[in-house]
């Protein structure tokens, strides 16, 4: 995995430009620990940070290809592609010669072939640009289901893009200011596709082509969701699911640098480390290697929430103990949840602020001590979405709800009742904000793109809005903060579930077959339960866990004090500054932890954000 930038301006000599390329690619020297590289020519400057994966000494970037000494195309690229070889096999079957064993090549050789019809026959996880000499264009392409990141920002005279934003800011082309509307997609928690939270900044859409020429911006879907029927039985579709399990694990073990897992204890992390343990052991190699995440006390102290009935840790030494796994635990404690320095790495490497506080922190600190002995890992993230797993699919009133179901069932950070005590911002900006309007245009949005089978109506239509808007919006959420989290410690973080061949069949399988033995992930658990213990079998929904300490919670609002004191901190214009002292004063716990540490945890990232971005908030009505 890898962070890319570039710069195409058609009115200028971008040859001259090496320091601002320069100043772009270190921005993402995380993203790329072991190798960086740039080209530049007239119109156009690629720049690369390189995580080595596959061919470490070959796949240096950006790639160029030549012919008759004549330099054809120029590629910087982030991700894996798991049937390059495959590709590769075929290409040479038209000529192609390879100079390198990387997938980097594959890719760059399937443009020269197949032109943009490329992307159809990639199958992985990808963000890259080509610029095409032949006929200076550039082509910004990422992968279905957008696992990894890839933003552009429009200029007169061409385009800047990246991994991330703060590679675009580096940029004197592209200005930081944050509007109105960038304000309501950070504070939302919904994710509109394109939309950025900086002004004049888009993310290409999953499973996007964005075309550059100098006579301007197209853009075109290669892959969406489509309405397909499903005439499979029952049978056949567990046995279809397991399959392309089996194989989708198969293909994400390909890598020259340490693999591991990261478990959980739950279904989905638990089902993909016992696939990886059984395909590792078949071709004859060790045991799978898992991670978990902790908290001191957390086991013995647990308290189930309306999210989590029961602590991972029992689960997670069962599972490894059942597949021979070499597990270890990551235990963490408050001091270091709460430590300033991790906080500004996580605040930096997202590029703005969240309320999920904690569960950013201690997955960065997962990866980043996971680092110490693997570069890739294995996640079970977004099964929930494919196969229905979160507790509001199942939840009568947030399925039948006008709205996300996710927003029907949680306790929002911010809500439009500016008397609501919950709430610390200023009275006068959640009216102009108007979060529910906002959100109410997204889910509109968002109903209308979902693609139906005639003749399906009641409950079987609306869960399939339900799936589409997982699949397409809420994912997003979670995919952008591992992929973020993960590349901050140098550490790539594959996706198996969100293989585009599982997503397709899952999404168009009816939800009776879905939820056919009365539990969530009903396909999921029978395509595995054969290599899984009974516990985890039964196990319900728990989400990724957050700390119990109520010692974090204090810190929280100490850090809260320190900050209402200062003459004027940058994110008092954004608070209802009396309403932030009267929580400081109350005591701990005398207060619920859901309704007031997400909304701590946004206001001390919204002022670290003020204070250490160069942005201009410009939200005039």
């Amino acid at each position: 995995m890898c962070g890319i930038t570039g710069w195409v301006n058609f009115d200028r000599d971008l040859s001259r430009e090496g320091q601002v390329m320069q100043a772009m690619t270190d921005t993402m020297a995380c993203r790329g620990p072991d190798a960086e590289g740039s080209w530049l020519c007239p119109h156009a400057a690629l720049g690369h940070r390189r995580l080595s994966i596959i061919d470490i000494e070959g796949g240096r970037q950006p790639m160029s290809l030549d012919k008759d000494g004549r330099t054809l195309a120029v590629m910087t690229y982030s991700g894996e592609v798991y049937n390059y070889r495959e590709l590769r096999e075929e290409l040479a079957g038209h000529g192609h010669q390879f100079r390198t064993s990387s997938d980097t090549e594959v890719v760059l050789h399937a443009y020269l072939q197949w032109g943009e019809d490329f992307v159809d026959r990639l199958n992985g996880m990808y963000a890259f640009a080509i610029w095409d000499l032949r006929s200076e264009q550039l082509l910004l392409i990422r992968d279905r289901m957008g696992i990894k990141p890839l933003y552009y920002y429009p200029t007169p005279h061409g385009v800047v893009f990246g991994s991330e934003p703060k590679a675009l800011l580096a940029n004197p082309e592209v200005e930081g200011v944050v509007k109105t509307d960038g304000l309501r997609e950070l504070l939302g928690f919904v994710k509109t596709p394109e939309r950025s939270v900086f002004d004049g900044m888009y993310e290409v859409r999953p499973g996007q082509l964005v075309r550059i020429r100098r006579q301007g911006i197209t853009k075109r879907r290669y892959w969406q969701l489509e309405a397909r029927e499903h005439t499979d039985d029952l049978d056949t579709t567990i046995h279809t699911v397991r399959g392309l399990l089996e194989d989708i694990v198969d293909r994400q073990l390909i890598s020259d640098v340490p693999l591991c897992s990261l478990l959980s204890g739950g279904l989905d992390s638990s089902a993909i480390t016992a696939l990886a343990s059984k395909a590792l052991r078949a071709q004859g190699g060790g045991p799978v290697r898992s991670f978990a995440v902790d908290f001191t006390g957390y086991t013995e102290n647990f308290k189930a929430d309306a999210m989590r009935d029961t602590p991972d840790a029992p689960f997670v030494h069962e599972l490894a103990e059942y597949v021979g796994a070499d597990h270890t635990d990551i235990v963490l404690s408050t001091a270091d949840l709460i430590d300033p320095a991790v906080r500004s790495t996580v605040l930096h490497a997202a590029d703005m602020p969240n309320s999920m506080g904690d569960l950013y922190t201690s997955l960065y600190l997962l990866f980043r001590a996971i680092r110490g002995h693997s570069t890739v890992a294995l996640s079970g993230e977004s099964a929930d979405e494919v196969f229905g797993g979160y507790r509001w699919f199942h939840d009568q009133a947030a399925v039948s709800a006008d709205t996300f179901p996710w927003l029907a069932m949680l306790d929002n950070s911010f809500k439009s009742d500016a008397t609501d005590d919950a709430n610390l911002l200023d009275a006068g900006l959640t009216k102009q904000l108007d979060l529910p309007g906002y959100r109410n245009a997204s889910y509109r949005a968002a109903l209308a793109e979902v693609p139906y089978l005639d003749g399906v109506t009641g409950l079987e239509r609306r869960m399939r809005e339900v799936c589409y808007m997982h699949l397409t919006r809420f994912v997003q959420i979670l995919l952008d903060r591992k992929d973020r989290m993960s590349m901050a410690s140098g550490l790539e973080v594959r996706v198996p579930f969100c293989d585009h061949r599982l997503v397709e069949y899952v999404f168009n399988t009816p939800w009776a077959m879905k939820t056919f033995d009365g539990h969530e992930k009903s396909l999921l658990r029978a395509a595995t339960a054969d290599v899984l213990p009974e516990s985890i079998v039964q196990r319900r929904k728990s989400p990724y866990p957050s700390t119990q300490d109520p010692t974090y919670e204090q810190a929280l609002r100490d850090t809260l004090a320190k900050l209402l004191a200062q003459e004027n901190p940058p994110v008092a214009g954004l608070l209802n500054m009396d309403r932030a002292r009267a929580l400081v004063d109350q005591k701990a716990g005398s207060v619920s932890l859901d309704m007031y540490r997400r909304n701590i945890e946004l206001v001390l990232q919204l002022n670290n954000w003020l204070q250490t971005y160069d942005l201009r908030l410009d939200l005039a009505a």
